[in-house]
């Protein structure tokens, strides 16, 4: 068995001495929760990404649990999503009472597809139902088709979320700034493996002012000080809670890593880029596996490298597959379980294998490779000799 410390993992950070100046800069100082360099880091993203409002939170999950509170979503509102994504893109729904379904994904893009989920609102509105939103999840980090999406929208007047956080960087239509453009809000993380980290962190994205300051009260237990909404006011100490929300704030020392970090969001992403077109190069004359396709109207951003493998004609057992890699020094991730086929979503919406079928080929096959930064030629020659050697000793 290969030591933990030489294997090659799918992803992780990327984290320089400049990062950890930042970071040390801000912990003698007199905020070191939530102050004046988070506002620093809201006002960042806002102008790299051109959004009018931006709200930093604890995590991914706690910003779409606050756009789904942020929304009014509850008790027999219907939400879809895709099935190929993480549980927090489904769970924020069931978070706040609302009904959770689904639509296949797209067989190349592997994005929610657009036609398949314009059936399902067709499907809904016969039953006198509506689709109260759609959470898109730009997979992997190739957007998904936001124009469609949009004409979906207008059509059947359902809310338009953008998780948005495998794409940091990417250009739908030569647009880096496209994700507040087509969605009402988007989501963002800051996990360690995603394109910039602040250890734990996320963000919601949005040009409508009602959500933004709705986010900023429900981020911090619903209190506010804003003097239009008080019912009295005792003074400058004084504040008041409408409602309940939650503790979902991020801290200083976290924003000054994710501003030094969104300064090289550029480099990082070129980087990536270039991983994969080694990979491309690669894989892309075996008959064996598939590459990811990539739009003309899109520049993916790479957060994942998922690779399908043709486990089914091969006759080769992933379980077994992912034990050989590893022993040749190589470990993948698979992204992601169909979120319909957990336990929870079977049991409690009546779901079932088969339901998606595309989404469930998808899983079958998908691998997600090592792809960041730091990966070097040496590593990029390795790691696929490696997965070439192992799909040989079939």
């Amino acid at each position: 068995m290969k030591n933990i410390q030489s294997l090659y993992y799918y992803g992780k950070q990327t984290i320089d001495q400049s990062d950890i100046d930042a970071v040390s800069k801000i912990l003698p100082s007199q905020f070191i929760t939530q102050g004046p360099v988070s506002q620093e880091f809201e006002n960042a993203l806002k102008n790299y990404f051109g959004a009018k409002y931006a709200s930093v939170v604890a995590n991914g999950t706690a910003s779409l649990h606050l756009i789904a509170l942020a929304f009014g979503w509850g008790k027999n509102d219907v939400i879809i999503t895709s099935p190929i994504t993480f549980l927090s893109s489904a769970n924020c729904a069931i978070f706040v009472g609302a009904k959770v379904d689904f639509a296949d994904i797209n067989p190349k893009t592997y994005t929610i597809d657009v036609n398949k989920l314009e059936d399902k609102l067709k499907l809904y509105a016969q039953q006198n139902k509506k689709v109260k939103a759609v959470v898109a999840v730009d997979f992997a980090g190739h957007p998904s088709d936001w124009k469609a999406l949009n004409s979906l929208k207008k059509k059947y007047d359902f809310q338009l979320i953008n998780d948005f956080c495998h794409a940091l960087g990417a250009e739908y239509f030569d647009d880096i700034q496209y994700a507040v453009k087509y969605a009402d809000a988007v989501n963002f993380s800051f996990h360690p493996v995603k394109h910039i980290t602040t250890g734990e962190g996320g963000a919601v994205l949005t040009n409508n002012e009602l959500i933004d300051k709705r986010v900023k009260m429900l981020r911090t237990h619903g209190m506010t000080k804003d003097e239009s909404l008080l019912e009295k006011n005792d003074g400058p100490w004084y504040y008041e809670m409408h409602e309940v929300g939650f503790n979902y704030r991020i801290t200083d020392f976290q924003c000054a890593l994710g501003i030094n970090q969104l300064e090289r969001l550029n480099k990082f992403v070129a980087s990536r880029r270039k991983v994969a077109e080694y990979y491309n190069s690669f894989f892309q004359n075996d008959d064996r596996t598939i590459i990811p396709f990539v739009s003309k109207s899109v520049k993916h951003a790479y957060h994942l490298y998922p690779l399908q493998i043709k486990f089914d004609e091969l006759k080769i057992d992933k379980k077994d597959f992912y034990y050989r890699l590893k022993e040749n020094g190589v470990v993948f991730q698979v992204h992601y379980i169909p979120v319909h086929l957990q336990p929870f979503y079977r049991k409690n919406f009546g779901l079932k294998k088969g339901d998606f079928p595309i989404a469930e080929k998808f899983y079958e096959r998908e691998i997600s490779i090592p792809i960041y930064p730091t990966l070097k030629k040496k590593d990029l020659h390795f790691i696929t000799k490696a997965i070439k050697k192992t799909l040989d000793s079939y």
